[in-house]
């Protein structure tokens, strides 16, 4: 998904949100401002949202000094989903389709979204539980389960922290639901900070490494060496060599939504993303693109 109009000032709102998360001076939040937008003037915008993004991010962690302004937010994002998991993993074992539920809890672990959202409610119990009470809007489902019940390998792209919880807890379901686990399970996260997305100091946290037969790979944050672009022929590369492909999120879908053979699993919060897969905003998509022979 190309970049819109509207990204423009959503992007320089999300500069300054991180600039006051550093810690940063009423002077030094006004250089970030404008040096954001002397860069989203010279940089091209026939590319997508995150690529936009990764330039902004990197002017407010060069200009503060501060390598990652929501470490903190992401700690706390971990153990406060952390401590909903047993709750979370009783629902999902009680509910009549419980990889239904899992996908739902999944994707209402969306909502820890720092980037979409300048509210991200404390009480992350309370909005994942009346989320989950929704109905997919875009209900890919019986698709996702038939991959899953014939697949031998998973990737996985990841969203944020706090919200990787939710998705251990859908692979643990999926790999339930199968009767055995993957052969091969690949997790994708940043292979540095951005915004709350998830890193592999995350995937470690919340113990997604214990799974069995899994590898974490990293893409870029836009720091030299910290992994491919979603769009780089490798990651492709990865996307081909593996049965089911998921990826979560809204930045996932903006630089994947044209890919074919993936299931986009994400909350619609942002008006212009909404439009693109045609919904309300709010609304739970569990969306296939399918592979073409």
């Amino acid at each position: 998904m190309k970049l819109k109009l509207d990204c423009i000032p959503c992007l320089i709102k999300q500069a300054l949100r991180a600039a006051r998360l550093a810690g940063a001076s009423e002077e030094m939040q006004a250089r970030i401002v404008k040096e954001a937008m002397e860069v989203l003037l010279d940089e091209p915008w026939n590319v997508t949202p995150p690529e936009l993004a990764h330039v902004v991010y990197k002017l407010v962690r060069k200009i503060t000094k501060v390598n990652d302004p929501f470490k903190e937010v992401k700690r706390r994002s971990n153990e406060r989903a952390l401590r909903l998991y047993p709750k979370a993993r009783e629902l999902v074992s009680s509910s009549k389709e419980p990889l239904l539920t899992a996908v739902k809890l999944s994707i209402a672990g969306n909502i820890i979204d720092f980037g979409a959202l300048e509210d991200v409610s404390e009480d992350i119990e309370a909005r994942v539980l009346e989320i989950i009470d929704r109905d997919l809007t875009l209900n890919d489902y019986l698709t996702l389960k038939r991959k899953v019940m014939s697949s031998s390998s998973l990737l996985f792209f990841a969203d944020n922290s706090g919200e990787i919880v939710f998705d251990k807890l859908l692979i643990e379901i999926m790999e339930e639901t199968r009767g055995k686990p993957f052969d091969r399970i690949t997790i994708v996260v940043k292979g540095g900070p951005i915004i709350n997305d998830a890193t592999p100091d995350d995937v470690e946290y919340v113990s997604l490494t214990r799974l069995e037969n899994l590898e974490v790979r990293t893409v870029s944050n836009g720091d030299p060496g910290s992994g491919p672009e979603r769009s780089s022929p490798e990651v492709m590369g990865w996307i081909r060599s593996h049965d089911v492909v998921i990826a979560k999120g809204q930045g996932n879908y903006e630089c994947l939504s044209e890919v074919e053979g993936i299931f986009f699993l994400l909350l619609a919060k942002c008006p212009v993303i909404a439009k693109d897969l045609g919904v309300s905003v709010g609304s739970l998509v569990l969306k296939y693109n399918v592979r073409r022979r």
